[in-house]
């Protein structure tokens, strides 16, 4: 999908990030904004959003709230992460107040503990589509692909602390995916006559 000629505008962009954030329960915001702002809106490339989402997983703050900013200041600049924090939190800012104060009641409802279940569920599954995703784009290099299943192995098999394991492999990454010129070949001789 092409990007928009015009520059996204800031109630779009607020009301999208409103609606992912009133109706996003149990987590998988990132899969829901990867498809409504690449998949359905084509606002970015699967390479701008990627690489917003990298940059939101390793600094501090909650992962959602540090995307939607990435996503604002892409689009509109710091007026647009301005406008896409608000849409996100407004939502869920009223739904916990109101959640607060009726807690008590909604735990004696019958059924309330499975709903959250298959929620919960359903944010596993947006999450492991969107690992899906960001991994076909680790398949282009094999350096890439390598640090990809270091990663893994190193946090979710060896349950290594997260901060050495980027300190090690975030340069190393970076260092594989620098643009490289290519070198010239060597030119072929030239035949008797040729000018």
């Amino acid at each position: 999908m092409p990007k928009p000629t015009q520059p996204v505008s800031l109630f779009a962009l607020y009301k999208l990030c409103f609606v992912v954030g009133l109706f996003s329960f149990g987590g998988g915001l990132t899969a829901w904004f990867h498809r409504e702002i690449v998949n359905v809106r084509g606002w970015m490339t699967d390479d701008e959003f990627f690489s917003g989402y990298a940059l939101s997983q390793i600094l501090p703050g909650v992962n959602s709230t540090n995307m939607a900013v990435y996503i604002g200041q892409h689009l509109r600049g710091a007026i647009g992460s301005t406008a896409a924090l608000l849409g996100l939190l407004t939502g869920p800012f009223v739904i916990v107040l109101a959640a607060a104060a009726a807690f008590h009641h909604l735990v004696a409802l019958p059924g309330f503990a499975a709903i959250m279940g298959g929620v919960a569920a359903a944010a596993v599954g947006m999450m492991f589509r969107l690992g899906i995703t960001s991994a076909r784009g680790g398949f282009r290099r094999i350096s890439s692909l390598i640090v990809l299943v270091a990663t893994f192995i190193a946090i979710g098999i060896m349950q290594w602390p997260l901060l050495p394991v980027l300190v090690v492999l975030a340069p190393l990454s970076i260092a594989a995916a620098w643009p490289r010129k290519s070198l010239p070949t060597p030119s072929s001789p030239k035949a008797p006559g040729d000018a």
